[in-house]
């Protein structure tokens, strides 16, 4: 696994990602392991899932709940959190 020692490899790794190379994983020293994985934006794949699976339209809601009372963050909010010192 490949660890990210700054935000700008952070950015190349996503950067690099396409159909070929969809997944990549990496860990941030003293933030943990994660995976990035592309996929195919189906503006109908999540309401065909949902209509699938009412639990998955639970945990949407949830999640939903929760990214509201401030218990989450978006992506854009996790980068923005990084800095130099995390990268050592």
């Amino acid at each position: 696994m490949n660890k990210v020692l700054s935000l700008e490899e952070l950015v190349k790794y996503i950067d690099d990602i396409d159909r070929e190379n969809s997944v990549v994983q990496f860990s941030i020293p003293g933030k943990g392991r994660f995976t990035i994985v592309l996929q195919e934006e189906d503006e109908q794949s999540i309401y065909a899932d949902v209509n699938k699976n009412p639990q998955l339209e639970l945990m949407f809601k949830e999640s939903e709940e929760q990214y509201r009372k401030g218990l989450g963050m978006t992506t854009s909010d996790l980068l923005k959190s990084l800095k130099d010192k995390d990268f050592k």
